[in-house]
């Protein structure tokens, strides 16, 4: 009995020191929890991004014995999209890749809306009133065995999207992000990105607008997996970087990584 009433009055003793630390305690505490984000009367999309584009996201997952016809396929869809003056200008691939490391018999296509879903509308608009478009469509879906769709916004603190020459691979970071957590990630991150814009590897930086929410995703461009290594290594010795991965750390439910290459008609390589 005597142990016990010691053991309570340790834990009472380690509560108490905990509620009056000192700042430098407050600091690492802070790192643990999710700090409070201020009420706003503004949209997160328009704090955390300051352009009329908005980004499509494409996620397909073909059959093993059909990666070849599907490739076809999507090149043909790039055609007839490149052949539509009314889309053309508007309407362009950014990135096409397959997945290497991850998921398997995977595509990802990024698309750029530049005008908005205005453009977005008139897009789904032609496309459903196109036979030809359709009807590749339907090709499509002999081949697939699944398909997704988000719209995205860039992160406004990312360095601009820039197509890369030949040979490089791709590393997707996607993040499900706690919901109300949006801004506080924004905010760690226009810190964090200092730490690793100077090199070449920021691609793009996402946010979900329609599709599963709150998920946020990075891409990375490397030139083999080995400089991915020794990258990756050289932020974890910036100061500062250690602090903001422990700021949004506890901002995730989930996430998940993909090394990618570019496909043959990819824009960027």
């Amino acid at each position: 009995m005597a142990n016990s009433i010691r053991f309570f009055n340790r834990i009472s003793q380690n509560l108490r020191n905990i509620s009056t630390s000192s700042p430098k305690n407050d600091a690492w505490l802070s790192k643990i929890f999710v700090r409070k984000i201020e009420p706003t009367k503004e949209s997160h999309s328009r704090m955390l991004s300051d352009k009329e584009i908005v980004y499509a996201l494409q996620t397909h997952n073909f059959r093993a014995d059909s990666k070849n016809n599907y490739l076809k396929n999507v090149k043909n869809v790039l055609d007839w999209i490149n052949t539509q003056e009314d889309l053309s200008s508007s309407v362009n691939l950014v990135g096409s890749w397959t997945v290497n490391v991850g998921d398997q018999d995977q595509a990802l296509h990024l698309w750029k809306f530049v005008g908005g879903f205005d453009k977005i509308d008139s897009y789904n608009e032609i496309t459903a009133n196109s036979v030809e478009f359709q009807k590749l469509l339907l090709d499509q879906g002999k081949l697939v065995r699944s398909r997704h769709l988000q719209y995205l916004l860039a992160f406004s603190y990312w360095p601009q999207i820039v197509a890369r020459e030949p040979k490089n691979i791709y590393e997707i970071r996607s993040y499900a992000l706690k919901p109300g957590t949006m801004i506080e990630w924004g905010n760690n991150w226009a810190r964090a990105i200092n730490h690793r814009k100077n090199n070449d590897e920021p691609f793009a930086g996402f946010f979900s607008q329609i599709g599963r929410l709150y998920n946020v995703h990075h891409i990375w461009c490397y030139e083999d997996l080995l400089k991915r290594k020794e990258t990756r290594e050289s932020a974890w010795r910036s100061p500062g970087w250690d602090e903001c991965v422990a700021y949004t750390v506890p901002l995730i439910r989930e996430m998940h990584c993909r090394i990618m290459v570019p496909t043959e008609f990819s824009p960027t390589q």
